[in-house]
């Protein structure tokens, strides 16, 4: 559904102002249906995103720092959602031996079983995508690539 009559907003400034007010629409969009997938799994998407980073380290951990950077949602305060997912038993933390003051995190077993069962779900919530043909995703990953430079 076009922009306009989902937002009640039937004009723009200029085609740039309804870019911003697109893919902040869309973004939340997308944010929202991903929460609603997570919610019977008890995580947020921030907490997801940090057990897809985890996995990605899997065998080894990844340091508070890895994390960090590598986080979607670079707002979100990655020690509380860390200690989040320890107290779930999704991941362990241990101080790392080369560096006191580092802390490393590595994800469960418990945490590899919960993404192998969001994997699939990933699937259903994916399906509000297909109505872009993949050759139009393609295109809009490289049209949003070339908008952040």
């Amino acid at each position: 559904m076009k922009l306009e009559l989902e937002i009640n907003q039937p004009n723009f400034k200029n085609e740039y102002q309804k870019v911003v007010v697109n893919l902040l629409y869309t973004s939340s969009w997308l944010q929202n249906i991903v929460a609603q997938h997570l919610k019977p799994y008890g995580i947020s998407p921030q907490q997801f995103n940090i057990l897809r980073i985890l996995r990605g380290q899997y065998p080894h951990p990844a340091r508070m720092h890895l994390i960090q950077v590598r986080m979607l949602d670079k707002m979100s305060n990655a020690s509380r959602l860390v200690e989040k997912l320890r107290s779930r038993g999704l991941v362990e933390r241990t101080i790392c031996e080369n560096d006191r003051r580092a802390v490393d995190v590595l994800i469960t077993r418990k945490g590899l079983d919960l993404l192998a069962n969001l994997d699939l779900a990933e699937d259903t919530w994916q399906n509000k995508l297909h109505h872009l043909k993949e050759d139009k995703a393609r295109q809009l990953n490289g049209l949003l690539d070339g908008l952040r430079g």
